[in-house]
């Protein structure tokens, strides 16, 4: 199977803010900028799997086609932390968090291995439907966790890979997988 990962474009936040789970809206003339280059990245007709936040279902309906939304596919959760800006989190808390960045849940939201086991079910049911290829819009953490899934890591590893990875994919970034 290949998956054509899409990470959703920029969200309508203020720079510096913590969001995740929160349901942000994507700028409308943005988003019609980004799709001539982005139909052209992706096959047209495969199935369309989408995160049910507003910044892949805006993504996903633009693309087109019958979409299947997933919550599994939805960012991390920060709890309390959400949309507060970084630099007012208690400093205690960031450390607490980075000293085990797998199991913390930031905010009392979710840690990154509940995220791993949400992700990798999602990927075992898609591998169990057999279809050969696929379109996911989704976010930065779950298309590293979809990508460390395809290399046959089991949920630990997988969050152990995600927390010690800097991420690098851009607003509107198409990542290609083939998985076995």
């Amino acid at each position: 199977m290949r998956l054509y990962l899409v990470r959703h474009l920029a969200p309508q936040v203020a720079a510096g803010v913590c969001y995740g789970r929160t349901d942000l809206r994507v700028d409308p003339a943005l988003e019609a900028q980004a799709l001539p280059a982005l139909r052209h990245a992706l096959p047209p007709g495969l199935p369309l799997f989408s995160s049910p936040l507003r910044r892949c279902v805006s993504l996903a309906t633009a693309l087109g086609g019958a979409i299947a939304f997933d919550a599994r596919l939805a960012e991390l959760d920060f709890g309390a932390w959400e949309m507060r800006a970084w630099d007012s989190i208690d400093r205690a808390e960031i450390d607490a968090w980075a000293a085990d960045v797998v199991h913390y849940r930031p905010g009392g939201g979710e840690s990154v291995i509940d995220m791993a086991h949400r992700i990798g079910a999602f990927y075992d049911d898609l591998i169990a439907a057999h279809i050969p290829a696929a379109v996911v819009v989704c976010h930065a953490g779950a298309i590293r966790l979809l990508a460390a899934r395809a290399r046959r890591l089991h949920p630990d590893c997988m969050a152990r890979e995600a927390a010690e990875r800097p991420h690098a994919i851009a607003y509107g970034e198409v990542r290609i997988i083939d998985c076995v």
